[in-house]
């Protein structure tokens, strides 16, 4: 567990040292979510794969999100002893950190199996303004993942900002849907989880305007825009092309380990709580984050998730890189399923 809270609670360090003192932290802080990952990244090391929940880092990391958010809302809208620049560095570094660190580590409460780390894991979600991903993840993505019904998964050829419009409303939908469904037979409402959601989100916003003022309310739209278009980023590159065969009976075929894209990566890996171990998440959903692990068939991506993540703002880029990829996985699993002679 030492290098995993090394590399994700070192970047919360410096940002409570940038909010709170200015002067080289603000730098220090953004150099620490991105060169430093990617010159780590460039080490050959292997990551362990163990036997324990690692349920003590994310309980921690949620403390910090919780703590570091409204400073954060506090530093960019009322503190008056910091200037534009830092202010500038400080969004972008702590919308990083909301981004890839709390988003993934969200991401990993919510598939829990007790209740009290679901509640805080669907918290983080709310505090960003993104509730309703709990419900379009666990509900429709898990179970429709790389086919046309799932609106997280990205299409081939599809550019990233085309993708982020349409998985906006289709998850938020699909969600509702789903969640609706689940509760057929409830007459109450206020028991609805989307109730939830939106509650979440104006308590957010009502704390920012507590913390400061007017300002705060728009520092903290725009670390929810900022942290909910990495969580897009992350579905974009994750899924990017992949699709699950239709069967002869109508039916999709089970979600295999070439139906996500990985990174062998360790250091982004250890930021993002092996998030970019991503086709073993969904093998095994409730397998802790500590235990993921890569085999040889599955799908990887030629750099880290970060990396992958800034190559997609580039459609154009993002398609010579990773499209011939995509067609190479799709003959593979096409032949997989060939009857043998």
């Amino acid at each position: 567990m030492f290098w995993y809270s090394i590399a994700s609670l070192t970047p919360a360090i410096f940002l409570f040292l940038a909010c709170l003192r200015g002067g080289p932290w603000p730098l220090i802080a953004l150099l620490s979510i991105t060169v430093v990952v990617f010159c780590f990244d460039r080490l050959s090391r292997r990551l362990p794969v163990r036997n324990t929940s690692g349920r003590v880092l994310s309980l921690t990391l949620a403390a910090v999100h919780f703590t570091l958010l409204p400073l954060g809302v506090w530093a960019l809208g009322a503190s008056d002893t910091l200037n534009v620049t830092d202010k500038l560095l400080i969004y972008i570094g702590l919308g990083l950190f909301l981004g890839q660190i709390s988003n993934s580590n969200a991401h990993e409460l919510i598939h829990a199996a007790s209740k009290w780390p679901r509640r805080i894991g669907t918290a983080i979600y709310c505090s960003l303004l993104h509730g309703q991903h709990v419900a379009a993840h666990l509900r429709v993505h898990h179970i429709y993942v790389a086919t046309e019904h799932d609106p997280n998964s990205a299409r081939l050829g599809e550019g990233f900002y085309t993708y982020a419009l349409r998985a906006l409303k289709g998850e938020f939908m699909a969600g509702l849907r789903a969640d609706t469904r689940q509760r057929r037979g409830k007459r109450h409402l206020l028991s609805h989880p989307y109730v939830t959601y939106v509650a979440g989100a104006l308590i957010t916003l009502a704390a920012s305007f507590a913390v400061a003022g007017a300002r705060g309310v728009v520092a903290m739209l725009a670390l929810a825009v900022y942290a909910q278009m990495q969580l897009l980023l992350s579905d974009y590159v994750q899924h990017y092309g992949l699709r699950r065969r239709v069967l002869e009976t109508g039916e999709f075929e089970p979600v295999g380990p070439m139906h996500s894209w990985n990174s062998p990566r360790w250091f982004s890996s250890l930021l993002m709580l092996n998030a970019p171990r991503h086709s073993d998440h969904h093998a095994h959903p409730m397998t802790p984050y500590i235990g993921l692990t890569i085999t040889p068939d599955m799908p990887l991506w030629p750099r880290g998730l970060p990396t992958m993540a800034t190559l997609a703002l580039f459609p154009r880029t993002w398609r010579r890189v990773m499209d011939r990829r995509v067609d190479r996985v799709m003959r593979q699993i096409e032949n997989s399923s060939a009857p043998s002679d």
